[in-house]
């Protein structure tokens, strides 16, 4: 009798172990197609940067590729984070395509990333003997039809390890 009881738990273990496996390979395939869809999504969204480059990416926040994925956003972060994508310009990690916005004077948006790329390059092409101040960037980006504070602009540049303009005079 005691041999018929332990065959019967021993049976219910396995099953048990099939079930908790099963459950772990659906989970996984879950994850994956959640992965895909937030890929597709980025893909769809940011075609002009994977087809023109850096200052073509858009602003795209979490909140929008989960509304459109079906997940919610904490769920789009913890996807993405560490995860990398390639494209045609090299590999990138996902998060590197959720940036915040500028409004550009016809009202559309340019992420900040290009923004900053933009700002680099102003600075790279100056002349050193007179180099750009942040005011100056102000208004050749507002030339540009981008509206942005100086601050934004100090901030950015300092983000980019870029000196202020009197630190980056040569003589």
């Amino acid at each position: 009798m005691a041999q018929a009881q332990s065959s019967a738990e021993v049976r219910e273990w396995i099953r048990e172990k099939i079930r908790a496996g099963k459950f772990l390979i659906k989970s996984l395939h879950q994850r994956q197609e959640t992965i895909l869809n937030i890929a597709r999504e980025i893909v769809k969204r940011q075609r002009e940067f994977m087809e023109k480059g850096v200052a073509y990416l858009k602003p795209m926040t979490m909140v929008q590729v989960a509304e459109v994925v079906g997940v919610h956003e904490t769920t789009v972060s913890r996807a993405v984070s560490g995860k990398y994508i390639q494209t045609p310009l090299g590999v990138f990690e996902m998060k590197y395509f959720f940036t915040s916005g500028i409004k550009t004077a016809n009202g559309e948006g340019m992420s900040n990333t290009s923004v900053k790329d933009m700002i680099n390059e102003m600075i790279k092409s100056e002349d050193s003997s007179k180099p750009l101040s942040d005011e100056e960037i102000v208004k050749q980006l507002s030339g540009k039809g981008i509206v942005i504070a100086r601050r934004t602009v100090a901030k950015y540049r300092s983000e980019l390890n870029i000196l202020p303009s009197h630190l980056r005079k040569k003589y």
